[in-house]
């Protein structure tokens, strides 16, 4: 096989195996490849055909497969939160690593990692090194962040996918892809956007061609720092306050040239492979066709019976190319003419459904321009809808479509329906009837995943879209640096529509396969549109509040700077990282095992300050002092500058298809993580404000539910009875725990016994629990063994869930959301740890995200059969938020607690707190 290269002696193929083998594994996501003995080997196979390929068209002289090091690299040494929300490898893929290196040792190609350093740090500094020795480089990865690399004699080699040939990016195709004028450019790219796989924070609010615009007008970060006065607006305001973590992304993102390693020509030599050891893996891993290929003599391994077997690898090989927009069965159309339209819209009028999806100048559906709109249905036909520039003009073309669009007889799908129907809200048009959304119908097939809707089409569909690079952020011409406006490139949104309208039935018939038909239709797609109601209407916040409060708070941060500086006995910037680890490890000395990052600077992270908090007292000074500072930033200041200008309201995104346990979350901005544990971050909820005086803040919540949940669901009697007999049902576990009457409980041991309830049910350890309650390792594992005596059938439901979840690999909460736990048979105790925490967790807390989900649903229908106008406005977790016209307050609270108290039958009942105030820190 390797003595037919005959190409230049020097030409080095480096690959990045952890791209490559994720690559590999999630090709076969839809149709896992399994062996007779029940091995996933869908990464092996995916690995060693794209091996293949380049040993036998490539042709390279030297060649290297590079591994990420077990262990943290010197950028979690940096920065702790580095790729810290990136989740455990599937146990599958992890399994899978031992036979990907036997293949590679199989193959005598060198296979490697350096301790510390990932692996496109090791790969950069061989490249570089070895173009020296006048190698040609091939850096063999999808990841685009190797294109700092690039130079006359290192390339990026972007194996072939979905039916896409390999790319080769030298340094024009960067220049291109980029936008910019040189390869060195793309580290201030990445710095400046971020990068939300690594968890690398960038500038909040740049995105990707954002971020290559201003790199290539102003050419470098320091450039753009140079010149903040050329820029406008919210994004001044962003750049300019993010300064130092943009810089800091860049360090981060930048990838290291002085890993210590050689690259010795003998040693990436490509020589002949290992027969006896290829043999030995393959026939494991039942490989029939890929063993006829590499020794291009069956029959001498293989007998003719195994022929059927490697028909099937040989069929499953090829299902691992993609279909693309060459094989779409659809043609696409643009009507940009009044005749056209009303033509179109005479089809759609007579449609049992239609795809249909609004393309938007920004991501934010409450500040758009609506650019375009795009429908498909049944006839196999897509139509893209150019919106014209002017404001007046646009409404009225869209106009035009609003019957369409509220005819409640037919069906609307869409991906993401919720932000087209806040868009078209905007310009006066309520999209009604059923909905078919695709992301959320994913996302109750597979909560653990992505969503987005190409990889959904790829996984569901085997179809690769289009390039979707910048595809949800059309440029304007009105933006603050006057750049050019770019053709919407209607291809993209009419293959988007007619992927959407496959989807339909492909998606209804898994969720039917899994139970989730009654969860997707009663529950979730009710749900949107009363989202997208508060999303639109917003709530009210007082400015002037805010901004006396960052008076405050900017004092008490100025005064305890101050008394941080008299205890360290120095004049230093506090905010300083560097300053500050100078201050506590060289002058003070409080650690002398303190750590440095690779920069040089001591780690002064909330970890490495929390552990030394009892050394000194300037220690919770300065966790104090970052508090504050925190809750300026991220709330004080910051939530004036979401406020819409059209409607003077803040219009957080209520996220229905992100969390794995089926709760909802917020964003731009976040109203559910406002902190409430502090008076000071509590004190933030002051500035939320009824619309009107006519109006009042209505906040009602759940008492205890998660707790109430695991009573019915454990079928518990004791603790059913507590909560039946309406006890305080932490005086009630107290009692039992240290066999009192209730009467007897002390303050201290009801607040044990909460502690412990709520521990529990997340799956606390004894060391957990007596490192939170401040008591001995001993006396945590009594009051856990105490509290399952008192409550003896919690402890078997637990167990029974996580049986449960071995047999199944899933759990369900009381609607039949799944949450599937892959690892809770995993070999690694750690990862299996986490896996059976879930599996007693995610059934109580999904629940009580199925039942804060109903109540909504039954509460917003009540309010319209009353003819209320009072509105809901926040959830957060548990709570409900009401701007409450004052006239129907009482009647509110009927519905409230009538509709929340009866949202599911439980064998305990649901109590619900209510309060009432001029804003929501009063209301709650």
């Amino acid at each position: 096989m390797h003595s037919s290269i005959t190409n230049p002696s020097k030409k080095l193929f480096l690959l990045d195996a952890f791209a490559l083998i994720y690559r590999s594994y999630y090709a076969f996501i839809k149709n896992p490849r399994y062996t007779s003995t029940g091995i996933n080997s869908s990464a092996m196979l995916g690995f060693t055909n794209t091996l293949l390929e380049v040993l036998e068209k490539e042709k390279p002289s030297h060649i290297a497969v590079i591994f990420d090091p077990v262990g943290p690299t010197f950028r979690h040494k940096m920065y702790k939160e580095y790729k810290a929300q990136r989740p455990p490898m599937p146990e599958d893929l992890r399994k899978s690593i031992p036979f990907i290196k036997a293949i590679i040792q199989g193959f005598n190609i060198p296979e490697m990692d350096v301790e510390g350093y990932e692996a496109d740090d090791v790969i950069g500094t061989l490249a570089k090194k070895a173009e020296k020795e006048g190698f040609t480089v091939y850096m063999m990865t999808p990841d685009k962040d190797y294109a700092q690399l690039v130079s006359e004699n290192i390339f990026m080699f972007k194996p072939k996918r979905s039916g896409k040939e390999v790319e080769v990016w030298g340094v024009p195709e960067v220049q291109e892809n980029f936008g910019i004028e040189s390869p060195d450019q793309v580290v201030d790219i990445l710095g400046l956007m971020g990068d939300t796989a690594d968890n690398i924070p960038g500038c909040p609010g740049i995105g990707p061609k954002t971020a290559q615009k201003l790199i290539g007008l102003y050419k470098s970060i320091d450039g753009l720092y140079e010149n903040t006065d050329q820029l406008k607006g919210k994004q001044k305001e962003r750049i300019v306050e993010s300064e130092e973590q943009v810089r800091f992304s860049k360090v981060l993102a930048k990838i290291a040239l002085d890993v210590p390693i050689d690259f010795i020509d003998e040693k990436f030599k490509l020589i002949d492979f290992d027969e006896g050891k290829l043999r030995e893996v393959f026939k494991e891993l039942e490989f029939f066709t890929l063993a006829d290929r590499v020794f291009k003599n069956q029959g001498v391994l293989f007998s003719s019976e195994n022929q059927k077997s490697m028909d099937k690898e040989s069929k499953e090989v090829k299902e691992e190319i993609l279909n693309d927009i060459n094989t779409l069965d659809c043609k696409f159309y643009i009507i940009d003419n009044k005749k056209s339209r009303a033509d179109l819209r005479a089809e759609l009028c007579v449609q049992k459904e239609f795809a249909f999806r609004t393309i938007l100048s920004d991501s934010d559906p409450n500040s758009s321009k609506l650019l375009g709109m795009a429908f498909s249905f049944k006839t196999n036909k897509s139509f893209f809808v150019p919106i014209p520039e002017n404001s007046e003009e646009a409404k009225k073309v869209t106009q035009e479509f609003r019957y369409i669009f509220e005819d409640e007889k037919i069906l609307k799908i869409g991906h993401d329906c919720k932000r087209d129907i806040l868009a078209l809200r905007w310009l006066g048009v309520h999209v009604k009837g059923a909905f078919f959304d695709t992301m959320i119908s994913h996302y109750l097939i597979q909560p653990e995943l992505k969503h987005e809707l190409a990889f959904i089409s790829q996984s569901i569909l085997n179809y690769q879209m289009l390039e979707t690079d910048g595809k949800s952020k059309p440029k304007q011409k009105q933006l603050s640096l006057m750049l050019e406006e770019e053709p919407i490139k209607y291809e993209l949104y009419c293959e988007e529509v007619a992927i959407n309208l496959k989807l339909n039935t492909e998606l209804e018939s898994l969720m039917s396969q899994n139970s989730l038909i009654d969860l997707f239709y009663k529950v979730e797609m009710p749900l949107m549109l009363i989202l997208a109601d508060m999303e639109f209407r917003g709530v009210r916040i007082d400015i002037d509040t805010l901004k006396e409060y960052a008076i405050d708070l900017n004092k008490e941060v100025d005064r305890i700077e101050k008394e941080i500086k008299e205890m360290a006995g120095v004049d230093f910037n506090v905010a300083s990282p560097k300053q500050l680890g100078e201050v506590l490890f060289d002058k003070m000395e409080l650690d002398s095992k303190a750590k440095k990052t690779k920069s040089g600077q001591y780690s002064t992270s909330e970890t490495v300050l929390t552990k030394l908090k009892g050394k000194n007292e300037i220690i919770q000074k300065i966790l104090d002092f970052r508090s504050l500072k925190k809750l300026i930033s991220t709330y004080v200041e910051a939530l004036p500058t979401y406020v819409n200008p059209s409607s003077g309201k803040i219009h957080t995104t209520f996220n229905q298809a992100e969390a794995a346990t089926g709760r909802l979350s917020s964003t731009n901005p976040n109203l559910q993580n406002i902190p409430i544990r502090t008076e000071q971050g509590r004190y933030i909820r002051k500035a939320f404000i009824p619309s009107s005086e006519e109006h009042i803040f209505l906040s009602a919540d759940y008492s205890q539910v998660e707790l109430r949940l695991m009573a019915h669901m454990s079928e518990d009697q004791n603790m059913i009875d507590a909560f039946n007999h309406q006890v305080d049902f932490h005086t009630a576990t107290a009692a039992k725990i240290y066999n009192i009457s209730v009467e007897e409980v002390s303050k201290e041991e009801r607040s044990r016994a909460k502690t412990a309830n709520f521990g529990i049910i997340y799956g606390i350890s004894a060391w957990g629990l007596a490192e939170r309650l401040g008591i001995s390792r001993n006396e945590g594992k009594e009051l856990i063994t105490g509290y399952f005596e008192s409550y003896p059938r919690v402890k078997q439901f637990m167990e029974e869930s996580i049986e449960k979840a071995r047999k199944d690999e899933y759990v369900e909460t009381i609607m039949g959301r799944r949450r599937y736990l892959k690892d809770i048979n995993s070999s690694n105790a750690i990862v299996r740890g986490v896996a059976e925490r879930n599996a007693i967790n995610a059934p109580i807390q999904g629940s009580a995200a199925d039942l804060i989900k109903v109540a909504m649903i039954h509460i917003d229908q009540r309010m319209k059969k009353e003819g209320l106008k009072s509105k809901m406005i926040i959830q957060v977790h548990d709570e409900l938020n009401f701007d409450c016209l004052k006239s129907e307050l009482d009647q509110m609270k009927i519905i409230l607690r009538e509709e929340m108290e009866n949202a599911v039958a439980l064998s305990v009942p649901l109590t619900v707190d209510m309060g009432v105030g001029k804003n929501w820190l009063e209301a709650h």
